[in-house]
């Protein structure tokens, strides 16, 4: 699994000039071939309560993977080694941790909870889901699609209302939301499926508040209409708000 990895990640550098630093990217793209294998290695090797442990490093390492792939195919022009995501935030390592924590205690104390297999199987599903959901959006924007919520407009930049924007207003944010709680019922956590729903909702609603608030200063009226036919695809969640103000 490991070989695999680096084979496609020697083909995207063939395909990218532009990729940065490719030694401390193959590095990356080495590791978490490394981790996804190892992955594979419990699955086959391991008792069955630690089975799905195995499948959770699969689904984990191919998110981050395909976050940097996906980002060299759609737009290139903003790849970093950040586009791994693997150093996305404190509060996204803590909450890491805190699954793999959960995991042991609770496989030490209820084994027989993690050999609940069609709870499993449903995470594979949501994640495989969000994974679809996310990439889409990603090639859909193409150069419009940045890691980092954007506050000055760039020149090339449009906005996307087509494909899978055409359902969701934030496609990306859905596919990610859906996928950090799957990974949860992959590992059966129940405490932190919980937290993982409350959390992200908690970081999608600030994230998507703080974003309109920018593609409304961007297209006005275009991005205000977009609101009125598109929901944001996040449960509970409606977005900023914009009041017009005719004294302005």
């Amino acid at each position: 699994m490991g070989i695999l990895w680096r084979v496609l990640l020697l083909r995207q550098c063939h395909f990218n000039s532009c990729l940065p630093r490719p030694r401390m990217a193959a590095v990356r793209g080495c590791f978490l071939g490394s981790v996804c294998g190892i992955g594979v290695m419990i699955t086959v090797l391991c008792s069955a309560s630690y089975h799905v442990f195995g499948w959770y490093l699969v689904v984990l390492t191919f998110f981050h993977y395909s976050e940097y792939l996906t980002t060299a195919i759609g737009n290139p022009s903003t790849l970093s080694l950040d586009s791994y995501l693997l150093n996305h935030s404190w509060a996204y390592g803590i909450a890491a941790a805190s699954s793999w924590t959960e995991f042991f205690l609770e496989r030490w104390l209820l084994s027989d909870l993690k050999q609940v297999w069609y709870v499993s199987i449903i995470g594979i599903i949501i994640c495989l889901w969000g994974e679809i959901m996310r990439k889409a959006a990603m090639l859909t924007a193409k150069t419009n699609f940045n890691h980092i919520v954007q506050t000055k407009r760039q020149e090339n930049h449009e906005l996307v209302t087509w494909g899978a924007y055409k359902f969701f207003r934030h496609p990306s944010y859905v596919g990610w939301f859906w996928w950090s709680i799957g990974t949860q019922f992959i590992l059966v956590n129940p405490f932190c499926a919980i937290a993982y729903t409350l959390a992200s909702w908690s970081f999608f609603n600030e994230r998507i508040h703080f974003e309109e608030m920018t593609l409304i200063s961007f297209f006005g009226e275009k991005y205000l209409d977009y609101q009125k036919r598109v929901g944001t695809g996040l449960p509970f969640i409606k977005g900023y708000h914009y009041i017009h103000n005719p004294l302005q």
